[in-house]
C-alpha cells in the first residue's frame, strides 16, 4: 500500500495536511486485507474493533471539517442516527458492516474533508486561522482550522496505536 510521507521542509498547511494524510494511510493499512469477522474482533479487555474505529474515524474526520468547520452537516449514514439513544452508535454497529461499506464510508469522509481543506486553504479561503461555524461546547468560542487539523492528527495518532495492538492480535502483523 502506498503511503503519504510528510515532507522534511514545507509550509505549515502543507506539513499539517501531509501528517494527517500520513496517519490516514497508516490506519487504512491497519485495516486492509481483513474480513468482516476480523474487523469485528476486539482485544480484551477493550471492546474496540478495527471496524468500529474505521467507522468512528470516518465520522469524526468528516464531521470536524465538513460539519463543525464548514457547517454543511454530516454525511450518510451518520446524518440519520439518533445520537441521544446511542452516543457510540458507530462503534456498536460496525460489526454489521462489510469491509467494503466501511472503506467506502471512510474514503468518502476523507474525500469530503479534503474538499473542505482545499477550499479553506485555497487562494480565496480563510487559511489556517479561519474559524469554524461550530462553537466549543463549553462556550470557549469557535475553533480555528489549525486547531482542527492538529486535533485530527492527534485523533488518528491515538487510534493508530490502538489499531497496532488490535491488528497484531488478529494476524500477527506489526509495523506501520
Amino acid at each position: 500500500m502506498e503511503r503519504t510521507y510528510p515532507p522534511l521542509r514545507a509550509d505549515e498547511p502543507t506539513t499539517l495536511r501531509a501528517f494527517l494524510d500520513h496517519h490516514r494511510d497508516i490506519f487504512r493499512g491497519k485495516c486492509s486485507g481483513l474480513t468482516q469477522a476480523q474487523l469485528a474482533q476486539s482485544l480484551a479487555p477493550s471492546d474496540m474493533t478495527l471496524g468500529g474505529m474505521m467507522k468512528h474515524l470516518a465520522l469524526v474526520d468528516q464531521s470536524w471539517f465538513e460539519d463543525d468547520f464548514a457547517g454543511r452537516g454530516t454525511m450518510s449514514p451518520f446524518d440519520t442516527v439518533d445520537w441521544d439513544a446511542d452516543r457510540d452508535w458507530e462503534w456498536h454497529t460496525a460489526r454489521d458492516d462489510t469491509p467494503e461499506q466501511l472503506f467506502a464510508w471512510f474514503d468518502e469522509a476523507v474525500r469530503r474533508s479534503n474538499a473542505v481543506l482545499d477550499e479553506a486553504l485555497g487562494p480565496a479561503g480563510p487559511g489556517l486561522d479561519g474559524l469554524s461555524v461550530a462553537e466549543h461546547p463549553d462556550g470557549l468560542g469557535r475553533f480555528s482550522l489549525r486547531r482542527i487539523l492538529v486535533h485530527m492528527i492527534e485523533e488518528y495518532a491515538q487510534h493508530n496505536g490502538h489499531a497496532d495492538l488490535i491488528r497484531q492480535s488478529i494476524d500477527g502483523r506489526t509495523g506501520e
